[in-house]
């Protein structure tokens, strides 16, 4: 029960990290975390869109950043590595946080919904869900979603190779929960199949399957038949 109990209190301590780099790096463009652990400590990752607010002036963020999860999280020995988001557009977390702000700003729900699906599948991505639930024009809470290109939804793969990122918008009626979903472009998805080009045929070889070819084949192995002796002459 130990190790049940040793996998339930890393998923805790994950997702509590998670909610604190959201809030504390929310201007940097947060776009996701990894943790690994090595022989030296805790490799900690942090994916942003802009690194130097990360890392702050002379290294200030960064070490506080590494004081918290030391001292609040129980992280043994925590380095943090910074690195930057290549492209926003397939970045899951990230683009829920801009629908958010959008929200936030007065944008109509569908225009910012549609807008977050039409950047993303310009940028490349094979597939996007957006899915936007909460008090969206009355009293009365609901969900609304959008969807374009091809997006899985159960077994592996929607675990390894969908990006998903959630945000929360804060307005008068209430609070909106924002959730995307992207396959970016490249990802191999176990249900696709090439289809090859037929093979070119080989003159060399098909000479030796013509009508005369084989007629002479033939006659060789009925002569090499007819020299064997039956099972009488013994």
């Amino acid at each position: 029960m130990a190790i049940e109990r040793r996998f339930i209190e890393d998923g805790v301590r994950k997702a509590r990290v998670e909610q604190f780099l959201n809030k504390e790096l929310k201007r940097a463009g947060y776009g996701g975390m990894d943790i690994a652990r090595t022989p030296l400590g805790t490799q900690v990752t942090i994916f942003a869109e802009k690194p130097g607010i990360v890392i702050g002036k002379g290294g200030k963020v960064v070490r506080q950043l590494t004081q918290d999860l030391n001292t609040g999280f129980g992280i043994e020995a925590p380095q943090i590595e910074v690195q930057q988001v290549e492209n926003p557009n397939f970045n899951a977390q990230i683009m829920a946080e801009r629908l958010a702000n959008s929200l936030e700003r007065g944008w109509y729900f569908r225009k910012a919904g549609t807008s977050v699906i039409r950047r993303v599948m310009e940028a490349g991505a094979l597939g996007c869900e957006v899915v936007i639930s909460g008090k969206l024009t009355g009293a009365r809470a609901r969900v609304q979603k959008f969807t374009e290109g091809y997006i899985k939804h159960c077994g592996e793969p929607s675990e390894t190779i969908v990006e998903k990122g959630f945000a929360v918008a804060i307005k008068k009626l209430g609070t909106i929960g924002v959730q995307v979903k992207i396959i970016p472009p490249g990802a191999q998805l176990p249900d696709h199949f090439e289809v090859l080009p037929p093979v070119p045929k080989n003159p060399e070889a098909d000479a030796d399957l013509t009508p005369d070819a084989l007629g002479e084949e033939i006659d060789a192995e009925l002569s090499e038949m007819e020299d064997v002796p039956d099972a009488e002459d013994y």
